[in-house]
């Protein structure tokens, strides 16, 4: 209800500072490279990435220094890793549930989300949310049976530089609601881990956010 009530109360501010976000924040573009091989040498393992911007890499140029670079390059000794990574800048979670759709029935022994800021920019209710997230989770489940399902938390979205007051307030206002709605449903999982997004952490270990403010930086996906 408090949710429900500040933003009702802010609408006219959200308007206001939302249209200046848009118009004035650096729009990125997703990185180069592959997003789907094999690579490595070991014992098999597949792996899946699903979500938005994140996801995807933007803030970095390369697709090596993006989260998929990054989980490659940790694995790639150890596994002969077959990798997919289908994630598109503004996705919200009902776009990745299609996506998911849209995709032949295969196996994946490890599938990674990240997926929450777009529905946040829509103003996307926490419950509502999370109902979004069942579905995508039943999804993931049924098409690709993991081993594992690892879910990127929401990421605190008043710390971002790009958006002001009391916009960034209300996001990270929603983002903490998301946080612990997605907590509590992940542990009653039993494929099913949690990844935190620490921006306080980050910050105190002097890694940067993408020089737009609102995609993480080089150091962070490789952190």
């Amino acid at each position: 209800m408090f949710l429900k009530i500040s933003t009702i109360v802010l609408i006219p501010s959200l308007i206001i500072q939302g249209n200046a976000v848009k118009k004035n924040t650096l729009r990125l573009p997703e990185p180069d490279g592959n997003r789907h091989g094999i690579i490595g040498t070991g014992k098999p393992l597949s792996i899946l990435i699903l979500g938005d911007s994140a996801a995807a890499g933007v803030g970095v140029e390369t697709q090596e220094d993006a989260l998929l670079g990054v989980v490659l390059n940790q694995l790639k000794n150890q596994y002969e890793i077959s990798y997919r990574l289908e994630a598109k800048t503004g996705h919200t979670t009902g776009e990745v549930i299609k996506t998911v759709k849209n995709m032949s029935p295969r196996h994946f022994d490890v599938v990674i989300t990240s997926v929450g800021v777009n529905d946040i920019t829509k103003l996307t209710p926490p419950k509502n949310w999370m109902k979004k997230q069942q579905q995508l989770y039943a999804e993931i489940n049924q098409k690709f049976m993991p081993e594992l399902i690892i879910a990127s938390s929401v990421p605190p979205m008043n710390r971002f530089s790009a958006l002001p007051n009391p916009l960034a307030w209300l996001f990270g206002q929603y983002a903490k609601g998301m946080n612990k709605t997605l907590g509590r449903f992940v542990q009653q999982q039993v494929n099913m881990q949690l990844i935190e997004y620490d921006l306080e952490r980050f910050k105190m270990l002097n890694l940067e956010m993408a020089e737009n403010g609102f995609h993480p930086g080089k150091e962070i996906y490789t952190f």
